[in-house]
């Protein structure tokens, strides 16, 4: 269920296959170079250079692999995920470069979820060696990082269920010796009345609680990771259709991205004083159920009317974005399946970034698109905040209309953060409906690796 952490190793001089890298505008200059034998192979397997193409060529009483990419020289995440999924057991090195980013590809693709049936085509590891030593457990953390969102994502609600994430923070918290602090049930109603309200109809086995750790040294930078974790969302009393509700274990991915993201930065060492933040709910029907119409209490003081009970990740968000406000940190990252808007504006891959500042905006793209995970900006306007006007609070939680979905829920969030605090917010899809190389159907880590070298770029290691 996990990605097995030696299939990145130094390169030592030790028997190894060869890949060679072209593309269709190096390839006729490469066959030159082989066999008359080598050349029919190749054509055997129609091998023209072209992206994601692969063939095995006979070598004397050996073998070595070609692979397709857009360009050799400069390789992304995933030129090498399709040998790393085609390729026999075995061990390889790329012949006259360093694989550079594809390292993260080459782990990726060797991902698989197993967790209730057994893969039985599968085939044993495929290691790559790399000369970039130094930069091994960087390539190893962040892949297993992207494989724990997945993981978690992927597992259904009755074994991902609020207690099953405060179990997996309570794993990170003793591997790195972080501070773990848990409110479950009813002691919500107090503190955090919205996360409260929205996990209250939940039965016991999944009651509602609010998960936070805190690591590092308290005088570095503080930052606080904040994830929706509504390990099913029914819709409650708005009850979602069948179809709408098919995916909704995957309405943790924001919780999933947030530890994730926490874990990469305690095993990476990053400078920072870290507040990891998680309100675990299930957003179920029953007779407690809160309604639409009702009036909730918050944490920051506000009242909030239910337009929508299928709204309910912003609520919690808001609990837990005012508390991570009071710490005063530097900065404020949140992730969070939020909105079908988002889908529909930047379909699948692209996660929706809303900031304050355009400076941070500008790292978090920038690290994304250097590490092939780039988010898209989109707007938190100041107008379409009131369409969340209430006649008898202070907000309502969703707009009576179909426009700008994604910016009007960012707007909601908005009002529970801190105003002098630099905040980011994702609307992130969590889930990838079709495979790539590199990049398994089902659970998907969409905006983790932007946030983190974004982190690393202004924290430093």
């Amino acid at each position: 269920m996990s990605i097995a952490d030696n299939l990145i190793q130094p390169d030592r001089g030790q028997d190894a296959v060869s890949i060679h890298l072209v593309n269709s505008d190096t390839f006729e200059g490469f066959a030159k170079g082989l066999s008359g034998p080598q050349r029919a192979t190749l054509a055997a397997q129609k091998f023209t250079g072209g992206g994601y193409q692969t063939a095995i060529v006979p070598d004397g009483q050996g073998w070595f692999a070609v692979g397709g990419v857009a360009d050799p020289d400069e390789l992304s995440s995933w030129c090498l995920a399709k040998l790393a999924e085609v390729l026999p057991e075995g061990t390889y090195r790329l012949e006259d470069r360093r694989p550079g980013p594809a390292k993260f590809g080459w782990q990726t693709a060797q991902y698989r979820f197993t967790r209730y049936s057994q893969d039985d085509d599968a085939e044993g590891p495929r290691i790559l060696l790399t000369q970039d030593a130094a930069k091994i457990d960087l390539a190893i953390a962040e892949a297993q990082a992207a494989a724990l969102v997945a993981t978690l994502v992927n597992t259904p609600a009755e074994d991902m269920g609020p207690a099953a994430l405060e179990a997996e923070a309570e794993r990170m918290a003793k591997a790195h010796k972080a501070d773990l602090d848990v409110t479950r049930g009813d002691a919500l109603e107090t503190g955090y009345p919205m996360v409260h309200a929205v996990g209250r109809a939940a039965d016991r086995k999944h009651a509602p609680r609010l998960i936070q750790f805190t690591w590092g040294d308290p005088s570095h930078p503080r930052v606080a990771i904040v994830g929706k974790g509504v390990c099913f969302d029914s819709g409650g009393l708005d009850i979602k259709s069948a179809s709408g509700m098919k995916l909704m274990k995957k309405d943790m991915g924001g919780a999933a991205h947030a530890l994730a993201l926490a874990e990469l930065i305690m095993k990476t060492g990053l400078k920072l004083h870290l507040h990891c933040v998680v309100p675990a709910v299930e957003n179920a029907v029953s007779s407690n159920a809160f309604r639409p119409g009702d009036v909730l209490q918050t944490r920051k003081g506000l009242t909030v009317e239910i337009g929508n009970t299928d709204a309910e990740g912003r609520l919690i968000l808001g609990d837990a974005l005012t508390m991570a406000s009071e710490h005063e940190p530097e900065l404020i990252i949140d992730f969070a399946t939020l909105t079908g808007a988002a889908r529909v504006a930047l379909g699948p891959d692209l996660p929706a970034l809303f900031t304050r500042r355009d400076q941070t905006a500008d790292q978090l793209i920038e690290a994304g698109r250097v590490h092939d995970d780039a988010p898209w900006r989109l707007p938190i306007h100041d107008a379409y905040s009131e369409w969340l006007k209430s006649d008898i609070a202070d907000t309502n939680n969703a707009h009576g209309n179909s426009f700008a979905g994604a910016s009007v829920a960012a707007s909601f969030l908005d009002k529970f953060v801190a105003d002098d605090i630099d905040w980011a917010h994702f609307d992130t899809f969590a889930w990838r409906p079709a495979a790539k190389p590199g990049r398994p159907k089902g659970g998907a880590a969409l905006g983790l690796r932007a946030a983190y070298h974004m982190l690393r770029g202004r924290y430093g290691a």
